[in-house]
């Protein structure tokens, strides 16, 4: 079983793209999802259509979560306007978690942490030593740090798929990760990709409801 995750789109259509077609050369059997497909940036429809239309796989992000119940925070508010409501509809639909079975493992995601979406799992030795005692299944895979990684802890593994649309590991690149499960072995590798910038700086340049400290931080990957 050869499977990709992504994470963390956050209505940057581009990036997904680049991604998807970057995924395309892998040979994978799947494609999942860890989650907040909307929230920040400006296409959020684009994004949920495409992650439709390619049956990926998705759990609920806190700020999916936050669309599909209207909460008008600064990071949703854009993606609250904007989102039609059968868009509105598949994020609140969708499921916490996923359990993902092989013969070499079980695999739990989740988009913060199994105890909740919005708790964040950095690479913390002893949080997530903590952590560890809290869930059954053999490896735990998230998002919401943005920051991509992959720890092993005794018998437990931690993988974070970073993000795709809006990466804070210190470059712009967008994150994915491949995770193979043969032979009794898991193999992960954190994958980035290039795409342009250049739509989406203007489209957060002309749009009133998103803070253009988001180009910065796109650029730079912080």
């Amino acid at each position: 079983m050869k499977f990709a995750v992504v994470s963390d789109i956050h209505g940057n259509i581009d990036a997904l793209e680049s991604v998807l077609e970057d995924i395309g050369k892998r040979n994978i059997d799947f494609i999942v999802s860890t989650g907040d497909l909307v929230g920040y940036l400006p296409f959020p429809n684009e994004v949920v259509d495409c992650i439709r239309s390619n049956r990926i796989l998705t759990i609920q992000g806190n700020h999916d979560k936050a669309v599909a119940e209207f909460m008008d925070s600064g990071a949703s508010r854009h993606s609250n306007r904007v989102i039609r409501d059968d868009n509105r509809e598949y994020l609140a639909a969708l499921p916490k978690s996923l359990l993902i079975q092989s013969a070499e493992a079980s695999f739990l995601l989740v988009h913060g942490s199994p105890r909740r979406i919005d708790e964040y799992m950095y690479e913390d030795m002893e949080v997530l030593e903590a952590l560890a005692y809290e869930f059954d299944e053999d490896i735990v895979i998230s998002g919401h740090t943005h920051k991509p990684y992959h720890l092993q802890l005794g018998e437990k593994q931690f993988i974070n798929a970073g993000s795709v649309g809006k990466p804070r590991h210190g470059n712009p690149r967008s994150t994915y990760v491949m995770v193979e499960a043969r032979h009794g072995h898991i193999k992960c590798n954190i994958i980035e990709v290039d795409y342009s910038l250049d739509r989406i700086k203007e489209a957060i340049a002309i749009e009133d409801s998103i803070d253009n400290k988001l180009i910065h931080m796109l650029e730079s990957g912080v």
